[in-house]
């Protein structure tokens, strides 16, 4: 009895063994099976996003994919500006800065050049205030102001942001622009930043006046929307080259009307390297204090003559007072060499084409007597 218990025993252990071991081997097959299920379902899944994505892409029109990529290309060069007031509590009497104005700009150059409009900056000039330059990647940089040209309404600001890290825009010409070209234009209306418009040049060879009281020539109109923030942005063409910066919009509500201005960019070509290196436009001068009210006749009254000046020199006559205090009218300048001077911003317009040292000839009415005179143009302070 106790033998046939034994060998029960021993038979009830190796059934248990391999009834165990196949249970094992069953439960090992069912977890391999559920994750090769897994990894299919993965791969499925990943197989179907790309899947999506492609379709996706491929239901774009190759115009959509062109802007799609002008506009990434772009907007890592495209900054939102910011200026702050210094302002003191009245309780506490710290000093904190508070938010006065914002506008947009453009990365010039890999040594931290960035572009905008005068009047974006114009308190930073005026009053000392702040300025900051925010990125599309969210990173902010203290800015310094390099140089103004109020007549031209465009600045210079400079961030000590690494070469590396800096993605100048690609600068075109204005030269050769055709109405019903495609235009993009970049920039941070009403504080929302890195917005593309798009629409097409309007009209080319407009004027408008600066803030500096200047007339600024061959300004390009647009119906890309440009509204209050855009200024100071840049007008792409479709090659994602530089063509203007958005500077003003045309609109009796003061919102956008479907009428924009920007600056050409062969102005701006020409005037950013005098703001570099000098901080002014570095244009010549006749030497002479004009009068810049308009008067009753076409041309510039010269108020005074600088002393040793080219106009000096050649013997321009300024206005005077006589012995009876009576005003005795100086030269009035109606033309520069072929330019046609009615007023103030003509002469600035027309000594714009030259260059300090080169001589000019002044057509001047002097006693109501049509007379020409050659000067010598100095180098403007």
């Amino acid at each position: 009895m106790k033998t046939s218990n034994v060998i029960l025993g021993i038979v009830l252990l190796v059934a248990g063994f391999f009834i165990g071991t196949a249970w094992k081997n069953n439960t090992g097959n069912e977890n391999q099976a559920a994750t090769t299920t897994t990894v299919e379902e993965e791969n499925a899944d990943s197989a179907f996003s790309t899947s999506a994505d492609e379709e996706a892409n491929n239901s774009l029109s190759s115009e959509e994919k062109s802007t799609i990529r002008l506009f990434e290309k772009a907007a890592p060069s495209v900054v939102y500006i910011t200026t702050l007031a210094r302002q003191r509590d009245y309780f506490s009497t710290n000093i904190t800065e508070v938010p006065r104005g914002t506008g947009s700009g453009f990365v010039w150059d890999k040594s931290g050049h960035i572009i905008t409009n005068y009047h974006v900056v114009q308190t930073v000039a005026e009053k000392g205030d702040k300025a900051t330059v925010t990125f599309s990647d969210r990173s902010t940089w203290d800015a310094e102001l390099v140089g103004i040209a109020p007549e031209k309404d465009l600045a210079v600001l400079k961030i000590s942001a690494s070469a590396e890290s800096l993605r100048p825009i690609p600068i075109g010409n204005s030269e050769r622009l055709r109405v019903g070209q495609t235009t993009y234009a970049i920039g941070n209306p009403f504080g929302l930043d890195q917005t593309l418009t798009t629409g097409i040049v309007s009209a080319l060879g407009r004027e408008i006046q600066s803030i500096g009281g200047v007339t600024i020539q061959d300004v390009i109109q647009t119906d890309a929307a440009i509204n209050p923030g855009n200024s100071g942005g840049p007008l792409l063409n479709s090659a994602g080259q530089l063509i203007g910066v958005n500077t003003a919009i045309y609109s009796p509500s003061g919102a956008y009307a479907g009428i924009g201005f920007s600056i050409p960019v062969d102005a701006v070509k020409w005037v950013v390297p005098d703001l570099i290196q000098y901080g002014r436009i570095n244009r010549p001068t006749l030497g002479i204090y004009p009068a810049r009210q308009q008067l009753n006749v076409e041309g510039v009254l010269i108020m005074g003559v600088v002393e040793n000046s080219g106009a000096a020199k050649a013997g321009l006559k300024g206005t005077l007072r006589d012995k009876y205090g009576r005003i005795e009218l100086g030269d009035i300048i109606t033309g520069l060499d072929n330019s046609k001077i009615k007023n103030y911003s003509d002469l600035i317009l027309a000594l714009e084409k030259h260059k300090p040292g080169e001589t000019v000839t002044i057509t001047i009415l002097r006693e109501d007597k049509e007379k020409k005179v050659d000067v010598v143009l100095d180098r403007g302070v």
